[in-house]
């Protein structure tokens, strides 16, 4: 495994990197060969292929809740965005060319971001446990993730974890995004609200599944590195069944590094990681 030691960036690097990667997604966007998903469906979808919800409102060590409160005023915002698109077979749902940019303007507030595996506030603050949804529920569906990033750092314990290390997708407007296409003969429509407590998701469908999946993950080590930080590694793969529950494929979905941000071991019952 390669050496994750972190590189000093300067902020005018990094203010010029970012310029770029942005226009490099607008010509994929507006030039590319890629047909996107814009358009919504008026009724839902007949079939549930798979449906989750994750828990608003976290006590974190060391973040005020008020950031918590900002974190689900941007939600319901993103949500009402995504509720109820519609990917036609040969189209790419893309995260950030549906939200656009998270503005003051569009009614976006401060909340927390990670960035450089540091705990910081931003406009648009809260939206990775929208991507991470997304990305679980895809998963679970026979829709194709052909664009995802995996969180570099790994900043709070494994207490309450629900799901495996790595299973989430993270985002920054817009050169981080998830990108999702619909290879399948069927129409497919995504379903995202609030409720008081939770954040809940579904992938619909015209037609009914006929596989299920067990995602799960392989070859997970924690390793000290040279440096003195520590280091975190899986393999994420799925397993997909008939309907009758029988076993036809094992797949290998993707591996995750990342830059532990704790000590190896700690357990706090406040703290969890997937659903900032």
């Amino acid at each position: 495994m390669e050496s994750l030691k972190p590189i000093h960036r300067s902020p005018l690097r990094i203010y010029f990197g970012k310029k770029y990667y942005r226009f490099r997604r607008y010509v994929d966007w507006y030039f590319g060969s890629k047909k996107f998903s814009l358009k919504k469906g008026d009724t839902l979808l007949q079939h549930v292929i798979f449906t989750h919800q994750t828990v608003l409102m976290r006590e974190l060590k060391d973040v005020e809740m008020w950031l918590q409160h900002n974190k689900v005023k941007n939600l319901g915002l993103a949500t009402a965005k995504l509720n109820k698109v519609v990917i036609k077979p040969g189209e790419t749902f893309s995260y950030w060319r549906l939200l656009g940019n998270t503005s003051r303007k569009k009614g976006y507030v401060d909340g927390m971001i990670l960035h450089y595996g540091k705990v910081q506030t931003g406009v648009g603050g809260g939206l990775c446990q929208l991507s991470n949804l997304i990305y679980w529920m895809t998963l679970h569906s026979p829709l194709t993730v052909t664009e995802r990033y995996r969180h570099s750092y790994d900043v709070f314990p494994d207490s309450k974890r629900s799901q495996p290390f790595g299973s989430g997708a993270t985002c920054a407007y817009n050169y981080l995004d998830l990108q999702i296409k619909n290879e399948t003969n069927h129409t497919y429509q995504l379903i995202v609200y609030l409720t008081d407590t939770h954040l809940v998701g579904e992938w619909r469908s015209s037609a009914p599944s006929i596989h299920s999946y067990e995602v799960y993950e392989q070859d997970h080590m924690i390793r000290q590195e040279y440096w003195g930080g520590y280091v975190r590694h899986n393999r994420i793969h799925r397993r997909k069944f008939n309907l009758d529950n029988q076993l036809i494929d094992d797949e290998f979905v993707t591996e995750n590094h990342a830059i532990m941000m704790y000590e190896p071991l700690l357990a706090d019952p406040a703290l969890n990681a997937m659903e900032i």
